[in-house]
């Protein structure tokens, strides 16, 4: 909508919906005495007015008596035909109560024929633009509200519940979306104990960052999770995941790192899947270490019909396991030249004596001197 100015704005076009002739003159003739005098499309009923409305219209004037519309009904009409358009009516009809109801019904201004003068019409016509412009703003702040609300809930909503029916660990969790007012990231981890006693981890990556990585992370955890419940395990779950990858992006060059653990119900040993992923950090009594320096093949989404080779670990009593994604070891410290890296993760674990997740990520944004811009997830287990 043009710009406010004294008078009334630049390139300004009226669409007038009136029947007489004689009072469409006197309009013109008043709009005339402006400093710059608008563009005005005159249409003698509201149907005539419907075909000549056009998105360059900034301000309809209406009459209350037209041959196919009367009263408010003609207001009504006239607002579902131009909903984002300031509406004035125009008529001879001295009535504050129908004035009122025409407001209601939508209308900016009610004006009064015989007491209108070329300044009076001007000034309408200008505030009634500038309340329409007004109302459209507040509309669409709402909505934009309504929308994040909604988005919000839809993220929180996919975020995993841990399923644990053990107080033999103690199990901690970081998730720490990237992108600004973020709920869901890229990245993601999930933890379920099935049936059978066995405990469940999964930490991953897809590669880059936004609403649709966030999306395609969101369905390999379900996917993960489901495949899991349902008994598989392995290179059978590994394979379906990749399926999911590359049925669901947006392009081939897509990928995803990840790791999974299954635990076995003795809580002594654990078979993992180390796909393209950063390896897990361990501590077996005072020994912290990374579980593998080789992976267990590559990421998912870069070739079809993969096999990745379990690795396998004695963990006895007591132990910890650290699962994490890139955004925890790449984030920069020091002079913000040199990154954490996995060797910096492991002397921090030492120097906290145990893992400890809310301290250790507390204490890498420390060092990076700022928030960490990428995304993160990361998964603590601990035997008691």
């Amino acid at each position: 909508m043009p710009a406010l100015s004294h008078g009334l704005p630049d390139l300004v076009t009226l669409l007038l919906i009136e029947d007489d002739a004689e009072d469409a003159f006197l309009v013109e003739e008043l709009l005339a005495e402006a400093q710059k005098p608008p563009k005005i499309i005159w249409a003698r009923s509201l149907a005539e007015g419907r075909d000549r409305f056009t998105a360059e219209v900034s301000c309809v004037l209406v009459d209350l008596s037209l041959p196919d519309a009367m009263g408010l009904d003609a207001v009504r009409q006239v607002t579902a035909m131009a909903p984002d358009t300031a509406v004035v009516v125009l008529t001879g009809l001295n009535d504050v109560q129908i004035a009122i109801d025409a407001v209601a019904a939508g209308a900016e201004d009610y004006l009064i024929k015989q007491d209108v003068d070329g300044k009076l019409l001007a000034r309408a016509i200008r505030y009634a633009m500038e309340r329409k412009r007004g109302d459209i703003a507040e509309r669409e702040l709402v909505e934009q509200r309504l929308i994040r609300e909604e988005t919000a809930r839809l993220e929180h909503g996919l975020l995993p519940t841990p399923i644990l029916h053990t107080d033999a660990l103690v199990h901690q969790s970081t998730y720490l979306p990237g992108r600004e007012a973020g709920l869901l990231a890229g990245d993601f981890w999930d933890t379920i104990q099935t049936a059978d006693g066995a405990i469940h981890v999964l930490v991953g990556d897809v590669c880059g960052h936004g609403p649709d990585e966030a999306a395609l992370g969101a369905a390999l955890r379900i996917a993960w999770r489901t495949l899991t419940l349902a008994g598989l395990d392995g290179n059978g779950v590994l394979r379906t995941m990749d399926s999911v990858l590359r049925l669901e992006r947006g392009s081939p060059e897509i990928f995803t790192t990840l790791v999974t653990a299954t635990i076995a119900p003795g809580l002594d040993s654990a078979r993992l899947y180390v796909v393209g992923h950063p390896p897990p950090v361990v501590i077996l009594g005072d020994d912290v270490e990374v579980v593998t320096e080789v992976p267990s093949g590559p990421p998912l989404g870069i070739f079809p019909d993969m096999e990745w080779v379990p690795v396998d670990i004695t963990l006895g009593e007591p132990w910890s396991l650290l699962f994490y994604t890139d955004g925890l070891i790449e984030a920069t410290v020091g002079d913000g030249r040199d990154l954490l890296g996995t060797e910096g993760l492991i002397r921090l674990v030492r120097e906290q004596g145990g893992i400890f997740l809310d301290q250790l990520i507390e204490q890498v944004k420390t060092m990076h001197a700022d928030a960490l811009t990428d995304d993160l997830a990361a998964v603590a287990l601990s035997r008691r």
